[in-house]
């Protein structure tokens, strides 16, 4: 084997290894540990059971196996094996098995004791995919209750150490330096007046002129990599090949980008981040890093998947430039300016802070534990997120009431697989409805790309991956025998989407889904002539707010609700008709929120009707109650009394809590209200009375009364506001006799008075009654005598007899 710079740390990482049970290995990109250290390991330790390796990616898996087999002279299969969704290449002699991480998590479940198996090797951890970190907390409840002797090795070329040591903190760290081929790491911002693919085009062509050797490219998605990989032909010498490598490509044409160039050759790889791993890609000493990332973040509110573009971390730009030095000295060019790239986040955001949780939760319900907060997570999952997981998974039948598996649950989570699609699968009974529920679900794993989003084209196809793929998931069923028929898939994709059954809106190639959200098809797609489909594959877009259509069926309706009623939920309802201005009430069948058929009810009951009513209120407003003067008086007198008396409780009269409460303050007063006239003319003065017990409407009439007496004996209404202080509009006259100004609420609050003339025209407010009496007063005193001789106009009015009438009656 040949030296590498892992070699100089085996020693102490062995030493680790006997005393430690968990110990993590940061070791840079091209020192060995994926291609060397796992043989070394095997070789020195000699353990007595296997060696489990994890590699995150399904291309990076099989080509670590092949070159780990290759070292030994042997063939994948013999003693290094490897097992990776449908596909496995293991034999009774295989000691070292490099496997992917849904595999690692359904061999923790089948067998939580992980018998035979010494040590257990986390590679690429930086990447923190959700099942990484599922794969982490399984294992570290397997060495706390069943395997003390279990060993787990963390690796990585950028290991958040920090992170790991405060949730290890018995756990070594072990460091190793990384190859001596230096990389130079240039800085370039695009020009922003260049389109993105034809400027990263344009830069990848002008560093391929100006060195040699082969180049990686670093692309966000395939969509960039098709675009500038045409932009790209144009610029390059006649001699350079182009090789796209991304995840969705077909593991051949994938081997094809990692192997070396011909002789006499060049090759420019555009890659997503699948490179960034511990794939070994020949003959590259260039690296162009485009410095951006797609990346999948779940929306917990519409249950729906968006890809976000991104700026990708330090970590991630540290992986990127080591790719060019891994076999000699090399240049990476990222195309960012360098205070940019200084301000990017240290290391990615993990995937399970984003991501839909509906098949971890399903995986720890099986594991046994309904609680997530009792697992060791590096991040602990979102709430939000969880909780969204809980309603899938309560609505396709595997949890119960209680959050634990129901017998379909456990059906579902041996299936190994997306609960929707594990859900689908369960539900299939026929051998015919199992082969299609089978091809069904490596469609929607690994979906066409070619832009058709008809699945009855895929299904057509068949191609040999998904061929593949059927087989071993009817192994899981149990089904030898049985034809794909396309006839059969709607209905067993209604089982694990009926939430995403769709109906069309207009003719613009809009979609109403069941859980309320809307969906579009491009107009000039062929499947916009059917008014109903089941979408099962959706993405949610950034610009619009209805998902994208990627895959789907069209559907009659009709048949799927005679073969699977139990879809269809029955409904009365009694409803505002604001053309006719009367209620009525309507017997509906419903999938979600999209009404199937509908039927009218004659003779609804009261109750029926009140709920009506309630719900058109809370849909309208409390506009449409007759809101006298009266009621909104009383109404800002609870609002006033909140505010200036908080010491004691007082119901909330907002729009929004009253809307919540109709049932508590306006239902009792609904008693014989069967229309909407009649509605109009319920009491809401007893209706709001009836927020208060006796002693809040004592307190209430007592601190803030509806009328103040003046000293006259009458009874004026204080005016209340919701902005303003209290007012009393009183004729001056009334008023003599009275020193100070009035106030309410225990005094708090003195009123506004708006003294009036005999003739009820303004003439001054105050909110300081003495201070009038003593200075302006004299102004308008003289200003009356002359307009309303008739009327007494003393020189003294806080200590004059208060009259209603003039001096004649006096």
């Amino acid at each position: 084997m040949t030296t590498l710079p892992v070699e100089a740390v085996l020693p102490e990482l062995l030493s680790a290894l006997e005393r430690a049970p968990q110990v993590l290995l940061n070791a840079p990109t091209g020192a060995g540990k994926s291609t060397w250290l796992p043989l070394a390991l095997l070789r020195e330790r000699k353990p007595t059971g296997r060696i489990i390796m994890l590699e995150p990616r399904r291309l990076a898996a099989r080509n670590v196996a092949q070159r780990l087999a290759e070292q030994l002279g042997e063939q994948p299969g013999e003693t290094v094996g490897y097992r990776m969704r449908a596909e496995s290449c293991v034999g009774p002699q295989t000691r070292l098995e490099v496997v992917t991480e849904g595999i690692l998590t359904r061999m923790i479940q089948r067998d939580p004791a992980l018998s035979g198996v010494s040590l257990v090797l986390l590679d690429e951890f930086h990447e923190r995919s959700l099942q990484a970190d599922l794969a982490l907390a399984l294992l570290l409840e397997v060495q706390q209750g069943l395997r003390d002797d279990l060993q787990l090795l963390i690796m990585s070329a950028t290991l958040d150490s920090t992170r790991l040591s405060a949730l290890l903190p018995q756990a070594p760290v072990i460091v190793s330096e990384g190859r001596a081929w230096p990389v130079t790491r240039r800085f370039q911002a695009l020009p922003a007046h260049q389109r993105f693919d034809e400027a990263v085009a344009i830069a990848t062509a002008q560093l391929m002129r100006e060195e040699p050797g082969s180049l990686l490219l670093f692309l966000p998605g395939v969509g960039e990599i098709e675009r500038v990989q045409a932009l790209l032909r144009e610029r390059v010498a006649a001699d350079v090949i182009l090789c796209p490598l991304y995840g969705a490509l077909p593991l051949e044409a994938q081997r094809r980008a990692i192997l070396p160039a011909a002789r006499g050759q060049r090759k420019v790889v555009l890659a997503t981040n699948i490179a960034e791993t511990s794939l070994t890609i020949e003959g590259i000493r260039l690296v162009v890093d485009a410095a951006l990332e797609r990346v999948a973040k779940f929306e917990p509110r519409s249950g729906l998947t968006r890809l976000a573009t991104q700026r990708v971390s330090q970590a991630s730009m540290i992986q990127r430039a080591g790719r060019a030095g891994r076999l000699e000295p090399g240049v990476c060019l990222h195309l960012i300016g360098a205070e940019q790239a200084a301000r990017a986040a240290a290391q990615a955001e993990p995937e399970i802070l984003q991501s839909d949780l509906s098949g971890l939760l399903l995986e720890l319900c099986q594991w046994g534990c309904c609680d997530v907060t009792q697992m060791c997570w590096l991040d602990a999952p979102p709430a939000a997120n969880l909780a969204a997981a809980r309603r899938l998974l309560a609505s396709l039948g595997a949890l119960d009431d209680a959050g634990r598996l129901t017998a379909r649950g456990r059906q579902m989570a041996q299936m190994g697989i997306d609960p929707r699609l594990a859900a689908m699968l369960t539900s299939a009974q026929s051998r015919d409805e199992q082969a299609t529920a089978a091809r069904l679900a490596a469609i929607l794993e690994e979906p066409p790309r070619a832009g058709d989003s008809d699945l009855r084209n895929a299904l057509a196809r068949g191609q040999n991956h998904w061929r593949q793929r059927a087989r071993q998931l009817s192994r899981r069923l149990e089904n030898q025998g049985g034809e794909c028929d396309a006839a059969l898939a709607a209905g067993l994709l209604a089982a694990g989407f009926a939430d995403r059954i769709a109906r069309r809106r207009g003719q613009e190639g809009r979609y109403q889904l069941a859980n309320g959200m809307g969906a579009m098809l491009e107009r000039d797609d062929a499947l916009t002539r059917y008014e109903w489909l089941i979408a099962p594959l959706l993405l949610q877009g950034d610009r619009s707010p209805d998902a994208r259509i990627l895959q789907a069926l069209p559907l009659d309706i009709d048949a799927l609700m005679a073969h699977y009623p139990h879809l269809l939920v029955q409904s009365d309802s009694v409803e505002w008709d604001d053309d006719k201005g009367t209620l009525r009430a309507w017997r509906r069948w419903r999938i979600g929120q999209l009404t199937i058929k509908r039927q009218p009810l004659n003779q609804p009951t009261e109750s029926e009707l009140h709920q009506a009513m309630l719900n058109g209120i809370r849909d309208k407003g409390l506009g449409v109650l007759d809101w006298s003067e009266s009621v909104s008086q009383l109404r800002l007198r609870l609002m006033c009394a909140a505010r200036w008396l908080p010491e004691h409780p007082w119901p909330e009269v907002d729009d929004a809590a009253l809307l919540a409460s109709l049932e508590r303050w306006l239902l009792p007063q609904l008693g014989g209200v069967r229309s909407l006239q009649a509605l109009k003319r319920v009491d809401l003065t007893q209706a709001l009375y009836s927020l208060l017990d006796w002693p809040q409407r004592q307190r209430l009439d007592r601190e803030l009364p509806e009328h103040y007496t003046v000293p006259t004996g009458s009874r004026i209404a204080i005016r209340y506001d919701a902005q303003n202080p209290p007012a009393l509009a009183v004729r001056m006259q009334e008023m003599f006799g009275e020193a100070r100004t009035p106030a309410i609420a225990s005094g708090r609050v003195p009123l506004v008075l708006e003294l009036l003339s005999p003739a009820r025209r303004p003439l001054q407010i105050t909110r300081d009654l003495a201070a009038f009496w003593r200075g302006a007063y004299r102004d308008v005193q003289k200003e009356m005598k002359g307009r309303y001789p008739k009327h007494v106009w003393p020189d003294d009015p806080s200590s004059a007899a208060p009259t209603r009438r003039t001096k004649k009656y006096q």
